[in-house]
């Protein structure tokens, strides 16, 4: 099993501040993230100005998106190349999802690879510019049919695009655990085998990080999960957002994974070879036989160790002679008969 490419989506936690989102890259990095992934929007190009909420208000209490994108969207290309020169200070990629074009023209040639929303799965000519870049794409898929990602992922392999990670994603925000759908993780791997398959997770995180972990187990190749320094900030995806130590419960979860995996083959194992020659059963004399006594059934029974015949040999000793006088309970060897 390879470790999951692990992204740490800051999106825009940092709250415009250029300081706290370069702490984030900091932190993250520290923690053993592969990448950190900002959002990268205007709120005049992304969301007309009666775009209804679609968030818990209890946790986030703007009414529109473009009331929510305008508190959020004062950075621009020089903060994203401050932040791109961060990460490379701290040997994680620098990842932003861009939301109109004139982003993704920038951000290219900071990023080894573009994030696609998933409220862009239907936005065929965005996803030709972005196919354009020749570079790889992880897509999220939430809230979208079988035929919409089908013909995201047709749209982009048309472009030239032949490195595709589609990443399962329930856009509920937060998610609820009975709809995190983690079996969407496997069933995607059937349907897109060509590509590879993520996770995008909005779920509350519990205690252990188990719901990362399973889809992980399930299969998920890239997992993507909101980050903050801090988790009681109001607003925006902090209450749903992972921390550091978070990821570390979480990479702590699959170094278990990898110890406990094993090998797929059927062989005893080191440690089991005491058991092996102790745990097992022998064939053992219930009662005395003297010297040249042909053994019969009765003559007989099985216990341990496993340190002489086994009962597997039970038809090849039972009609022998023992060889001298020989006390009950011996555990009979082949020298003896």
């Amino acid at each position: 099993m390879n470790n999951p490419y692990l992204i740490a989506e800051a999106g825009v936690n940092h709250e415009g501040s250029i300081e706290t989102a370069l702490e984030m890259v900091k932190i993250a990095a520290e923690s053993g993230v592969d990448a950190i992934k900002f959002q990268t929007y205007k709120a005049s190009k992304i969301a007309s100005k009666n775009s209804p909420a679609y968030w818990d208000q209890s946790k986030e209490p703007a009414t529109s998106q473009y009331e929510l994108f305008t508190r959020y969207d004062n950075f621009g290309e020089e903060e994203y190349k401050l932040l791109y020169e961060e990460c490379q200070k701290y040997n994680i990629d620098f990842l932003s999802t861009p939301f109109d074009f004139e982003a993704a023209k920038y951000l290219a040639p900071y990023m080894k690879v573009f994030k696609v929303s998933s409220s862009d799965i239907t936005n065929k000519p965005f996803l030709q510019y972005i196919a354009s870049f020749n570079k790889p794409i992880i897509l999220s898929v939430g809230a979208s049919t079988y035929s919409e990602i089908a013909a995201a992922v047709e749209i982009l392999e048309v472009a030239g695009c032949n490195k595709i990670t589609l990443l399962h994603c329930v856009l509920s925000y937060p998610t609820k655990n009975e709809d995190a759908n983690l079996q969407f993780i496997p069933r995607l791997k059937e349907m897109f085998p060509q590509c590879g398959i993520g996770y995008s997770d909005h779920t509350l995180p519990d205690e252990r990080m188990l719901i990362l972990t399973t889809a992980y187990q399930l299969g998920a190749e890239v997992i993507e999960k909101h980050f903050t320094l801090d988790k009681s900030l109001p607003g925006n995806d902090h209450y749903h957002a992972m921390n550091a130590d978070d990821i570390l419960k979480f990479k702590e979860n699959i170094k278990m994974l990898h110890e406990i995996q094993g090998q797929s083959f059927i062989r005893p194992l080191d440690c089991e070879k005491d058991a092996r020659k102790y745990a097992r059963r022998s064939i053992v004399l219930n009662k005395f036989l003297a010297k040249g006594t042909t053994i019969s059934e009765s003559d007989i029974t099985f216990k341990r160790p496993g340190t002489g015949i086994p009962p597997t040999f039970v038809e090849e000793v039972i009609g022998r002679k023992v060889k001298e006088d020989t006390q009950e309970d011996t555990t009979l060897t082949w020298d003896l008969i």
